[in-house]
């Protein structure tokens, strides 16, 4: 039976001492977390709508996993499963949750998992893993989501990791680093699941704006992530597009599509405002490094036309796409460029349906379809230490 927590492990062994790391998102899922859309300011004006196009993402995600969704209330799932039927979407794979968040944006506040690799991983500090963990073993790790060093209101949604590893029995780790609750959200780091770790300086290096760790420099920030997430390598970007609300998450972007490839966005008019920073972005790639010290490949995904609301840029981009199972969803902006990023997407992911899911609505809550779901890896777990059967 499944081992139940309901505290926190707020002592080591850390992650990376028993051997976990982060899988990278192509890798098999139990699951794909999302949180119903109830935050009136979030979607202004359009709230219904985006309930309407998660029944989309629900009917494209659900053939190929698990859809576990957080809903406010018990009128909220009975709105929730009616919009799903209308869609189409397999209400049957669906598990409601009734937790309540403060937003949803699964990515930065909801569970994020890592697995144990090997039995018998040495630990950071050289000692051996411990007896009660398991080789394939989940486990979920709670970086103190704080709304992006940005807003007042995310107390409900710093709750949802906790709540995530009692309801599905597993370790919780909870993030700290020389002392002090470690933040990070999942849209701010990307990982090729080999270990290395892609970031952003605008994102966890700025002193003055949305400042996630005070005092916390870059070779901290590198040690926590090293330790949290199970990576040995951590390379820097530079800045996200314009109009980021989170001040530079990677997966508006880059983005590893396997472990020696990634995607990263580029601006070919040199008027557009995204321009010189994303430019920035490309001249930075040359320098990176994967964890054998090979450079990765690097393939072009073009930025959509500017979108705006009352004024501001909204931050519109292909990189925010997520890899489920049995289908790749990629925002499209009814653009013509729309066509050129399904198609890039479709040669790199041959063994999954590549799908369009229209994203002009949900990118006025400046953020799309990656910025909203959450994977959970799939768990093959076996005692460590002991050999596999036949």
């Amino acid at each position: 039976m499944a081992m139940r927590v309901t505290t926190l492990e707020r002592t080591a062994p850390l992650p990376a001492d028993l051997g976990f790391s982060m899988p990278a998102e192509w890798e098999p899922h139990t699951a794909t977390w999302l949180g119903w859309p109830h935050h009136p300011t979030d979607w202004p004006g359009k709230l219904d709508t985006i309930r309407w196009v998660y029944g989309e993402i629900v009917r494209k995600l659900a053939p190929g996993e698990r859809v576990r969704l957080l809903v406010p209330s018990r009128t909220a799932e009975a709105q929730a499963r009616h919009h799903l039927r209308c869609a189409g979407a397999d209400v049957s794979k669906v598990q409601f949750i009734v937790h309540r968040t403060n937003r949803g944006w699964m990515r930065d506040c909801g569970p994020l998992f890592v697995r144990r690799r090997k039995a018998g991983t040495a630990g950071r500090r050289g000692g051996r893993a411990s007896s009660g963990v398991e080789e394939g073993e989940t486990a979920v790790v709670d970086f103190h989501f704080n709304a992006w060093a940005k807003y007042d209101d995310w107390r409900r949604d710093g709750t949802v990791p906790g709540m995530a590893a009692e309801l599905l029995g597993k370790r919780l780790f909870d993030a700290r680093w020389e002392g002090r609750p470690f933040v990070v959200e999942g849209g701010g780091i990307e990982v090729n699941g080999r270990g290395t770790l892609l970031t952003t300086e605008e994102c966890y290096l700025d002193p003055k704006v949305q400042v996630r760790n005070p005092g916390l420099g870059r070779r901290g920030i590198e040690g926590a992530l090293r330790a949290h997430v199970g990576v040995g390598n951590v390379q820097w970007l530079a800045a996200g597009p314009a109009g980021d609300d989170t001040h530079g998450h990677i997966d508006d972007i880059c983005r590893f599509v396997n472990p020696r490839t990634v995607v990263l966005i580029r601006e070919t008019n040199a008027r557009d405002e995204n321009y010189r920073p994303l430019a920035e972005n490309w001249e930075r790639m040359r320098d990176v490094r994967l964890e054998d010290g090979s450079r990765p490949e690097v393939m072009a995904l073009p930025m959509p036309s500017p979108l705006y609301h009352d004024g501001a840029r909204l931050p519109a981009s292909y990189a925010n796409f997520y890899i489920g199972n049995a289908a790749v969803l990629v925002p499209t902006f009814n653009d013509p460029r729309d066509r050129v990023a399904l198609g890039a997407l479709a040669e790199l992911f041959p063994d999954r349906e590549v799908v369009g899911i229209h994203a002009v609505d949900l990118v006025l809550g400046f953020g799309t379809l990656h910025c909203l779901t959450q994977q959970e890896p799939l768990e093959r777990r076996r005692r460590a230490g002991k050999p596999r059967p036949g």
